[in-house]
């Protein structure tokens, strides 16, 4: 069976996944709650999802067996670019839309451990352009990942928790463009996939019953592509053979403060993403490319120079009621990209998050919760290489759906 693949600057998610709403290509938000507290959900975090979200948490839970099944519709705008040498080089990229799934699972504690398991699509992004001169550079830049998430908590007090994590990712991609440079005609057809491993850590501290300090890690995993590409030069094939790249699901720190007051649960979270570990983008093919117009734009290494960048949440929850729980949040979230790297394949800017959701508790062993986001990246105009103008009309809308249950 032909393998997956990916390549290039990239990105879609799909399998339920896909896309790119938050900076970069990584996905904060996998399950209802989080979407409705704009990912500000690591220290408040309780049943199943404290799994994935933090697994030190699993160590100050209830004790039964938990389990959580979500579902997240995920919408991505039509981004408008208006380039300022004229209208032939304008475009818009097609808008995008996908689905999800995504399952946290808590085991009962033995003695002072407990274990959990998650199944979640960390990042991805997608962005398509059909108009001439967008699609030289991306006709097609997708990459979806999805991580199997087995994780350990020990309680070493009754305020003070410890957790693990190993991750295993599958990761994989296409690449098309299609488009004149210097009077000839160039396409591109790369596919790629991967399997990729790396690990998470956090800890938990809860000075007293109503608080909760938290520090969680998770660590960088570089998604080693490998596949096929395909090159042609007017219709001519200037190679075709096996093809790799390296790019990063990079390393993330999150430092969590929680506090209930009364009927209201606020949280804060300061989160660095070290995109920096994303300086160059740099194919290697098996083969040998002769043509030097080939070479040239699709060989030789380009730089991203990208930086680590901050995100800023806030969630409040406020139980309304004994079974109704009604949630909100905020969040800011810088580009990581300097300008002199933004193309068509990531236009990346500044956003702002906002969000608010309901959770539905009928008994003691179900509950249902519903989560929207929407996600306004600020208008950016660039000036480089391949980009001269403004790309504009860029948001993210997410719909969310959990259901959870004690066993």
């Amino acid at each position: 069976m032909k393998r997956y693949r990916s390549i290039f600057g990239f990105i879609t998610l799909s399998i339920s996944s896909a896309t790119l709403y938050a900076a970069g290509w990584k996905i904060p938000q996998q399950s209802a709650k989080s979407v409705a507290l704009s990912g500000a959900y690591i220290a408040n975090t309780k049943g199943a999802e404290a799994a994935y979200y933090n697994p030190a948490n699993m160590g100050f839970d209830e004790k039964e067996e938990q389990l959580s099944i979500s579902l997240s519709q995920i919408e991505l705008s039509s981004i408008h670019y208006r380039d300022n040498r004229g209208a032939l080089y304008d475009g818009d990229s097609k808008k995008e839309r996908v689905y999800i799934p995504t399952i946290f699972y808590s085991s009962k504690p033995y003695n002072d451990f407990r274990y959990g398991i998650s199944l979640t699509a960390p990042g991805g992004l997608s962005k398509r352009w059909e108009n001439p001169y967008p699609k030289t550079f991306a006709q097609e830049f997708s990459l979806r990942i999805l991580e199997l998430n087995p994780t350990l908590s020990y309680a070493i007090t009754e305020n003070f928790s410890l957790g693990f994590g190993l991750r295993a990712l599958y990761s994989d991609g296409v690449v098309k463009s299609e488009g004149t440079v210097g009077g000839n005609l160039l396409k591109r057809d790369m596919k790629g996939d991967s399997f990729s491993y790396g690990y998470n850590a956090a800890l938990a501290y809860k000075p007293t019953l109503y608080t909760n300090l938290s520090l969680t890690y998770r660590s960088n995993i570089d998604l080693k592509q490998k596949g096929d590409a395909n090159l042609l030069i007017n219709g001519v094939s200037g190679y075709n053979g096996g093809a790799s790249v390296s790019i990063p699901l990079p390393a993330t720190l999150a430092i969590a403060y929680a506090h209930q007051f009364n009927n209201v649960t606020l949280e804060l979270i300061y989160e660095k993403t070290y995109w920096s570990k994303y300086s160059t983008l740099d194919f290697e093919y098996s083969g040998t490319i002769t043509n030097p117009l080939l070479k040239a734009v699709f060989d030789d290494p380009v730089a991203k120079n990208w930086k680590d960048s901050i995100a800023k949440r806030v969630g409040v929850t406020y139980q309304y009621s004994d079974p109704l729980k009604l949630m909100a949040g905020f969040a800011t979230d810088e580009s990581p990209a300097p300008n002199s790297s933004i193309s068509f394949e990531s236009p990346s800017s500044n956003s702002k998050i906002y969000s608010f959701g309901f959770q539905y508790i009928p008994d003691k062993k179900n509950s249902y919760t519903f989560g929207y986001l929407y996600n306004k990246k600020e208008d950016i105009s660039i000036l480089n290489n391949s980009v001269n103008g403004t790309f504009s009309n860029s948001d993210a809308q997410i719909l969310s759906l959990s259901y959870s249950m004690r066993f």
